[in-house]
């Protein structure tokens, strides 16, 4: 099955991508608790991409690409603002108290906990983000 989406830089759109991660769980028999974790972490990326990759004042989109296919669940994140490679962060020390911690770099640990596979890439101008989970 083969799932699209695509939102403005606009956080206010958010609500409409768990509404299509719910779809795509609901229609695969996703648990609820992998449904929830596969919808923070695709959140996450979104929201990075919303807040960072289009320049202030700058009307940009952010698509959503989702497949699953023999058990596997893969979404691809395309946007075409300032090319940024999240996967190139190291994980933040979450062993630190809050305070002593960097700012930055949460959003992508959660993103790599929750998914088994994360990778990016840049191509044509845009951004792909490439997220999988197996299913079973």
């Amino acid at each position: 099955m083969e799932y699209t989406l695509t939102l403005h830089n606009d956080v206010q759109e958010v609500p409409l991508l768990a509404t299509f991660i719910e779809t795509i769980s609901e229609e695969n028999d996703m648990d609820m608790v992998m449904s929830m974790n596969i919808n923070l972490a695709v959140e996450e990326a979104v929201v990075n991409v919303m807040n960072y990759a289009y320049p202030e004042g700058t009307v940009g989109e952010v698509k959503i690409d989702a497949s699953v296919t023999d058990g596997l669940l893969t979404i691809i994140i395309t946007d075409s603002g300032n090319p940024f490679d999240p996967t190139g962060k190291e994980d933040p020390d979450i062993n630190l108290p809050a305070e002593e911690r960097s700012i930055g770099g949460l959003g992508i640990f959660l993103v790599r906990q929750f998914m088994d596979t994360v990778t990016y890439h840049h191509n044509d101008g845009k951004n792909i983000l490439t997220l999988v989970k197996k299913l079973n």
